[in-house]
């Protein structure tokens, strides 16, 4: 590994393992480059400032991201959805019993193909109505699978497996255009983060073990060629990275309970916030370069208005100052909070979901609660905004529409398992995912038993 090297010339993931009794280390990342340009954010810009800020890049429409676009607001202002719906089609992707949220769907640009990636390490394409185009088995397959959400530019998708290779996929043949192995992100046992993309390269969270911890990279979207990194991170982080052009921010968290701030397009570490009180999590770094996990952050924080917003463990949701990190407020919900929120910047609304099973509207200036409803099961994907209405899944086993200035709920459709991915509204149908449906799952005595796959699904209006 090229960069990330503290001064006796190890990795610092590598000195700490091998730390011994020599004290303890904290939180001092190093930052590496090797070939990186700066990207040009100036399209970005100009584009945010004529489509009120919500467009994901400026107006050439061959690019798609998780959470629609670099802040990550998952807002779709230009959806109705429906007053009631059915199933269209539906199709088992997810097999493999691990709880992170599962994979979003994500439409091509252009609509007429959507990608469903798979826990199980296969990359589906199908059409609108259901038809499939192709499915591709990768090497992910040997480990988790995909949990991550690919990034489409032109005709390529970019993902990150659990296996720790990024993929970039040639969509109209299904094939493999290039991997980037784990040993050039140094070591990473796991990439669950879905890239962030801008001017030619890919932003991403890698995660390893022994000890757990992360690192940002950047990487050159023509060739798969890491160009730069900083293993500052603690705990495996799982959220994507989210890009701020007009303040100069990229930001993320990881299961330290720290969100994390660079400079943009510099990359010049900027501040860190710790969730958890002022003692920070319930753990720390040890001599022998253990970490026990605390206040963990699950969720993508989402950029608007100066600020970013994230929830944590410790069982708050903030609204972080982006300039210096410093806290504007928090929300207390008592419970675990690790979804990916939602925010509509027209309104100025944020809505967020998590372990006490509800979702909440707030206010993104005040922290003011405008509504809860009680979705009846853990939130830990993505919440979406449209128009209109709130989609959101939830353990409970059901895909909820609910009203977007009440909470009332419009519709909720029953599915197999625990609905983890984001819902995404797209020409008339909503594609979301499930987690597949096991028994034994939290017996030690037992064998897991996988009883149904997971299921992705289209639904469309209830003629």
């Amino acid at each position: 590994m090229v960069d990330g090297i503290n001064g006796d010339g190890l990795a610092r993931r590598q000195f700490l393992s091998l730390a011994g009794t020599a004290g303890t280390v904290g939180l001092v990342g190093v930052s590496g480059r090797r070939y990186r340009r700066e990207p040009d954010c100036t399209a970005v810009r100009e584009g945010a400032t004529r489509a009120d800020g919500y467009v994901p890049l400026p107006a050439d429409d061959e690019i798609s991201m998780f959470r629609r676009g670099l802040r990550r607001y998952g807002y779709y202002p230009d959806v109705t959805v429906p007053e009631t719906v059915t199933v269209d089609w539906s199709m088992p992707v997810n097999r493999i019993g691990h709880t992170a949220a599962k994979s979003t769907p994500r439409p091509m640009p252009d609509g007429e193909t959507i990608l469903v990636a798979g826990d199980d390490g296969r990359v589906h394409a199908v059409t609108p109505t259901g038809e499939r185009r192709w499915e591709l088995e990768t090497a992910a397959g040997t480990s988790l699978g995909f949990h991550g959400t690919p990034a489409i530019v032109g005709d390529t998708a970019y993902i990150g497996g659990y296996d720790g290779a990024l993929y970039a996929i040639d969509i109209e043949r299904g094939e493999i255009h290039w991997r980037t192995p784990p040993r050039a992100f140094g070591g990473a046992i796991a990439i669950g983060s879905s890239p962030a993309y801008l001017d030619g390269q890919l932003y991403l969270f890698a995660e390893y073990s022994n000890p757990p911890s992360g690192a940002l990279w950047a990487v050159d979207a023509g060739t798969g060629t890491p160009v730069w990194s900083d293993d500052r991170l603690w705990g495996m982080p799982h959220p994507s990275p989210a890009i701020d052009c007009e303040t100069g921010r990229l930001v993320g968290g990881s299961n330290d309970g720290v969100v994390y701030c660079w400079e943009y397009p510099s990359l010049e570490f900027a501040w860190s916030f710790q969730t958890g009180g002022e003692d920070g999590p319930d753990g720390d770094v040890q001599a022998d370069g253990a970490f026990r996990l605390g206040a963990e952050i699950k969720g993508t924080t989402p950029v608007y208005d100066g600020a970013a917003f994230v929830g944590s463990w410790d069982g708050r949701f903030y609204r972080l100052d982006l300039a210096d990190g410093s806290e504007d407020w928090s929300f207390e919900t008592g419970q675990v909070v690790m979804s990916n929120p939602a925010i509509d910047p027209d309104e100025g609304v944020v809505y967020v979901g998590g372990d006490d099973r509800r979702i909440h509207a707030l206010d993104a200036d005040s922290g003011e609660n405008l509504w809860s409803h009680n979705v009846h099961g853990s939130v830990i994907g993505s919440v979406t905004t449209t128009s209109e209405a709130i989609l959101v899944g939830s353990y409970d086993g059901h895909l909820y529409a609910l009203e977007k200035e009440s909470g009332d709920r419009r519709w909720r459709i029953e599915n197999r398992g625990h609905v983890t991915g984001g819902a995404i509204p797209r020409d008339g149908r909503i594609y979301y995912a499930e987690r597949g449906v096991f028994s034994n799952y939290y017996d030690d005595d037992e064998p897991t038993v996988l009883e149904e796959p997971g299921h992705a699904y289209c639904l469309v209006a209830d003629s």
